[in-house]
C-alpha cells in the first residue's frame, strides 16, 4: 500500500507560480514512478506530467511543456510539481498518482492522492 497526500495548491494570478508537493508513505518510493494528473470541472482526469522511479526520465503533456517541472527527492520520498507561467486554463484538482510501472495511462496508476486544488484567476 502507498498513501499519498498533496498539498501547496491555492489561489494564484495568471502568470504567477505554485509549487505542489506530494508526500508518500509505505510502499517503497523510490521503486515507483509518480504521476501529477489534474481534473477540471467537467471534463476528464488527465495525465500533466510523469518521473521515473531514478528520476531520470519525465513526461510531460504539450500543454504545460517549458512551464512545468516535474522532480522527486527519494530521500525525502516526495514528488513535486513546480508550475511556472501558470494560465487559467490550468485551473483544476491537481492529483499525485504511484505506479509500478513507468506509464502515461491513467489506469496504470494504482495509487492516488485526495487533490489539491489550484486556481489560476485572470
Amino acid at each position: 500500500q502507498v498513501q499519498l497526500v498533496e498539498s501547496g495548491g491555492g489561489l494564484v494570478q495568471a502568470g504567477g507560480s505554485l509549487r505542489l508537493s506530494c508526500a508518500a508513505s509505505g510502499r517503497a518510493f523510490r521503486r515507483l514512478t509518480m504521476g501529477w494528473f489534474r481534473q477540471a470541472p467537467g471534463k476528464e482526469r488527465e495525465l500533466v506530467a510523469v518521473i521515473s522511479w531514478s528520476g531520470g526520465n519525465t513526461y510531460y503533456t504539450d500543454s504545460v511543456k517549458g512551464r512545468f517541472t516535474i522532480s522527486r527527492d527519494n530521500a525525502k520520498t516526495t514528488v513535486y510539481l513546480l508550475m511556472n507561467s501558470l494560465k487559467p486554463e490550468d485551473t483544476a484538482v491537481y492529483y499525485c498518482a504511484a505506479s509500478g510501472t513507468y506509464s502515461i495511462v491513467r489506469y496504470d496508476y494504482d495509487y492516488w492522492g485526495q487533490g489539491t486544488q489550484v486556481t489560476v484567476s485572470s
